[in-house]
């Protein structure tokens, strides 16, 4: 039987390529997303990939969402945290509104997300939990404290839930990417790009979104079973540790 796989912020973007990705590997997938209702259905009708909708910030939509998933799938086998959110401004000017939603989605998500299904794992054994934190966790960045304390929490996440999973089969390990190719940055004028971003990255370009798919498809995999509480750079060269 298959193993089923639940991928957050997974319609769009990175998670729209994991997504794909672990379908690919043969993965039964579920994509979840929080509001752009046209892309989700455009994703499903492409690739045939079940979508839910709800919010990663809310635990009890959470666990309402992954019990429907479950019911329609099977029980969880494969976690990957990828939903997250920016809302920039230096610290002088940011709002609790920027401060909090930022928490929210993109670290206590962490939380909603794999306390629901960490039971299941434990029992059967077998688990995987794949967290996409960002280059900005390991670095910090000027103008987003929030969002790079959201994601320096899902690196200690990790590694603090790792040695928890380790003697029940689940490996916890996080994926911390520099720019990539996606919509978002994409929008960022041309000339900026190539003047002030690729300078920075020793590889001369940005990743593709496949990219790190291809890594969560490792760290999925029973291939990695030995690898638990790691942190991935995945951003060429930009930020080395």
């Amino acid at each position: 039987m298959s193993r089923v796989a639940v991928v957050t912020g997974g319609t769009r973007g990175i998670g729209e390529a994991i997504s794909i990705a672990l379908k690919a590997a043969g993965y039964k997938v579920a994509a979840s997303y929080a509001g752009n209702d046209e892309a989700a259905a455009k994703f499903k009708s492409q690739t045939g990939i079940n979508v839910y909708k709800w919010d990663v910030s809310n635990y009890d939509a959470c666990a309402a969402g992954l019990k429907q998933v479950e019911a329609d799938l099977g029980p969880v086998d494969v976690l990957v945290n990828n939903a997250g959110i920016t809302k920039d401004g230096m610290f002088h000017k940011m709002t609790p509104e920027q401060w909090y939603a930022v928490i929210n989605t993109n670290l206590n998500s962490l939380f909603n997300m794999t306390r629901p299904v960490w039971e299941g794992m434990r029992e059967r054994k077998f688990g995987r939990v794949i967290c996409i934190s960002s280059i900005n966790g390991q670095k910090g960045q000027m103008g987003q404290v929030n969002y790079s304390a959201a994601k320096a929490g899902d690196i200690g996440f990790v590694k603090a839930l790792a040695q928890e999973g380790a003697r029940a089969g689940i490996t916890v390990n996080t994926i911390c990417p520099g720019y990539i190719a996606t919509e978002m940055v994409k929008a960022i004028n041309p000339e900026i790009v190539a003047k002030n971003i690729l300078p920075q990255i020793p590889v001369g370009r940005l990743g593709e979104p496949h990219e790190i798919a291809r890594t969560v498809v490792f760290l999925a995999s029973d291939d990695a079973g030995f690898i638990t509480g790691s942190t991935i750079s995945a951003n060429g060269g930009q930020h080395m540790i």
